[in-house]
């Protein structure tokens, strides 16, 4: 739904009106829509309203119905305020409905009292009930009648948009401005899609959908016209990702890497377990997709301790016995190095070549292993970010892997160099998060990736025992837990929401946890100080003292919420664990219970409201990651699930992928059939593509002729 381009001759005259130059607008209320993201006429229409008060079943009192919603009009004849038992109040308002009387409640809310006067025409509506011989509406819905309105009840009052508002600007203005909107630029909104496109799918078209958004006559209308609107937020984005996917399949070709019996086996065997069904069911996709030229674009996604590291080193192994090099790309050197060591045991009494790049290496290391890359001599390499520079070149790289894929931007997963030999192929690409992703951001931002998921843990992997502290005696015995845990030979970890102090009583500061343990709790205990503003070398030392068993009870931010594996650790707390998202607590957590001894995590808060309360306690009810996920997206939002909000990962204009699940599927299906059957290039969506390119070329890198 955008204007198209060329229509008006004129800005002023167009959807890019500077919004003071709407009527009912004005410069005093631009500059209060500014703070709502509205700046021009298109941007007022497509501030989408969250809900309509519906007073379309109007009725006088005698033929009101028991819990049904309905509305009543009256005037203000009484108001009463009552101080009940217990502290409570209660506000009653009492309409006369032309000479039957009706009562409106409010527990709690005194300042209600003030908002009527003796005399106002009002509108209750709500789910009525008797109440000695009376009809009541508790906390009923509210709208007040002009003179005008009145006189006409039955064409005045129908169904209300309700909007977010700014300070300053009250729900009958921003309805005022918006209806001006659309009567004077409704019109001008191009409809992208074919007439039999929106019969099919049962569409208004696009000026209609504007009206019956912000003028709708009833519900129906209302949600017609708001399903439209988010639809095509939500469908111009799948088309992007479709696009995007078209695009990155066809700019070239993958090596074909068959994978026979005689090599899975080979594989298999260099672990001392058998694969669990869910590792077994990401390796047929894995093995479908490399035998195929088109280059793989999948994710792996599995639960913490679900084993996605077995299918990261199929992957490699597979594209070296068919005489290919692979990559594995990791956000952190402790991921990395993590990596290698696996690898490295695995591959001891091989001949398979590997290598180790990352920041840290002399010019001579970095020198000599850059060439046997581009020899090919070196087969898989392992490291960070530093194996996408631009002076790494490969020779015949088949298989890419990126670690923790959401720590990395949009366009990291094509960076890969290539020699001038191999220009044109590109390796497939598998990329792997730990972090369980809702199905919201599954279906937006790696929309444009076939998706394996792994639920199922190892046999024999316990579940974290996860426990909330709010009270002081119960802190105490914690910290004794941990005391008994470490006598036993055990190890523990203490993690911070951040390195220093806020305030100076702020004592879940890293710094400050790590003295007061020293000289109170775990006095006469090994503690170590972990945190991301260490030097690198200082921070590898300080995690190989702590496998080595140097160190008892490691302090540290979150640099250890991912790559971090040592076994014998089995207890953590983690201070102000409201400050935490319930996926980031899941994934922190999976740090302990590694071996074979149970693992404890205690969730240490000192917020007393309702709703941390309910986040935490739900981390101690459940050991699903998915599950978990789910509710952090309804809680915190689809932005901030993956503990990150890169710019532009998510650009809708009014669509939520949560609130809007069902509808994000039915765009989604809408878009790759669309782009899948060559229709989308066809004349008659010539003005839709144009948008969406437009719209998403820079932050999915599409090109700009799709």
């Amino acid at each position: 739904m955008l204007e198209e381009t060329g229509r008006e001759s004129s800005a002023e005259s167009g959807l890019q009106t500077p919004v003071q130059f709407v009527p009912c607008v004005g410069p005093g209320r631009a500059a209060l829509l500014e703070k709502l993201g509205i700046r021009t006429a298109f941007d007022l229409l497509m501030h989408v309203p969250g809900s309509v008060n519906d007073f379309s079943d109007m009725r006088s009192p005698e033929k009101l119905e028991a819990e049904i919603d309905q509305s009543v009009h009256g005037t203000v004849v009484d108001r009463d305020y009552r101080q009940l038992k217990g502290g409570r109040t209660m506000v009653g308002i009492l309409l006369d409905c032309e000479g039957n009387y009706v009562r409106g409640t409010w527990f709690n809310q005194p300042w209600m009292l003030k908002k009527f006067r003796d005399g106002d025409h009002v509108i209750f509506s709500g789910k009525p009930r008797r109440r000695s011989g009376r009809w009541e509406f508790g906390h009923p819905r509210i709208h007040w009648l002009d003179d005008e309105q009145v006189e006409d009840i039955d064409g005045a009052v129908s169904v209300l948009p309700r909007y977010r508002l700014t300070e300053g600007i009250k729900m009958d203005a921003m309805r005022r401005m918006t209806r001006a909107a659309v009567e004077r630029f409704a019109d001008l909104m191009v409809e992208p899609l074919p007439e039999y496109y929106r019969k099919h799918h049962e569409l208004p078209d696009a000026p209609t959908a504007m009206r019956w958004l912000h003028t709708p006559e009833s519900k129906t209308q209302f949600d017609a016209g708001r399903r439209r609107v988010i639809l095509d937020d939500l469908f111009e984005f799948q088309l992007g990702l479709a696009l995007r996917r078209r695009f990155w399949g066809a700019r070239a070709t993958a090596w074909s890497i068959p994978v026979s019996a005689k090599v899975d086996a080979r594989i298999r065997r260099l672990f001392a377990f058998r694969f669990t069904k869910g590792q077994d069911a990401a390796i047929k996709d894995l093995k479908e997709d490399l035998e195929l030229t088109q280059p793989m674009h999948r994710l792996l996604q599995a639960d913490v301790g679900a084993g996605k590291t077995v299918i990261a080193i199929y992957a490699l192994l597979a594209a070296v016995a068919a005489g290919y090099q692979a990559v594995l790309m990791a956000p952190t050197e402790v991921l990395a190095s993590q990596h290698w060591e696996t690898l490295q045991e695995l591959l001891v009494n091989s001949r398979v070549k590997s290598g180790f790049l990352v920041g840290g290496l002399s010019a001579a290391q970095r020198r000599d292993l850059l060439a046997d890359i581009q020899s090919g001599a070196c087969q898989i390499i392992v490291g960070t970010q530093a194996v996408i520079q631009d002076t790494v070149k490969f020779r015949n790289l088949a298989v890419a892997i990126i670690d923790e894929q959401h720590r990395f931007g949009v366009r990291q997963r094509a960076a890969f160099g290539s020699t001038e030999e191999s220009s044109a192929m590109q390796p497939h690409v598998l990329v792997m998060t730990a972090t369980p992703i809702p199905r919201s951001l599954c279906l937006t931002r790696f929309g444009d990736l076939d998706i394996s998921t792994i639920r199922e843990l190892p046999p024999g992997r316990q579940k974290v025992i996860t426990s909330l502290i709010q009270e002081k005696k119960e802190l105490q015995r914690c910290w004794e837990f941990v005391l008994g845990q470490v006598r036993n030979g055990r190890q523990a970890y203490v993690v911070c929401p951040r390195v220093e102090g806020q305030t100076d009583e702020d004592d879940a500061a890293a710094e400050s946890v790590f003295e007061r343990l020293q000289q109170s709790e775990l006095k006469g205990v090994r503690v170590g100080l972990l945190h991301g503003r260490m030097d690198r070398g200082v921070r590898h030392e300080l995690m190989d003292q702590f496998r080595d068993r140097e160190i008892d009870v490691l302090v540290s931010t979150t640099v250890i919420e991912v790559g971090v594996n040592v076994p014998n650790a089995t207890v953590m707390v983690i201070q102000q664990a409201e400050r935490f998202g319930l996926a980031q607590l899941h994934q922190l957590r999976g740090r302990i219970c590694r071996g074979q001894f149970q693992g404890y995590c205690f969730l240490l808060s000192d917020s007393e409201t309702p709703e941390a309360t309910e986040r935490l306690e739900a981390v101690t009810e459940s050991s699903d990651g998915f599950q978990l996920a789910e509710r952090d997206a309804e809680i915190r939002g689809p932005g901030d699930v993956l503990g990150t909000r890169q710019s532009g990962a998510m650009p809708l204009r009014v669509a939520d992928p949560v609130r809007d699940l069902s509808t994000l599927q039915v765009a989604r299906r809408m878009a790759h059939d669309l782009v899948r059957t060559g229709d989308f290039d066809s004349k008659e969506y010539a003005v839709l593509k144009r948008m969406v390119i437009d719209r998403f070329a820079d932050v999915l890198d599409l090109p700009q002729t799709g």
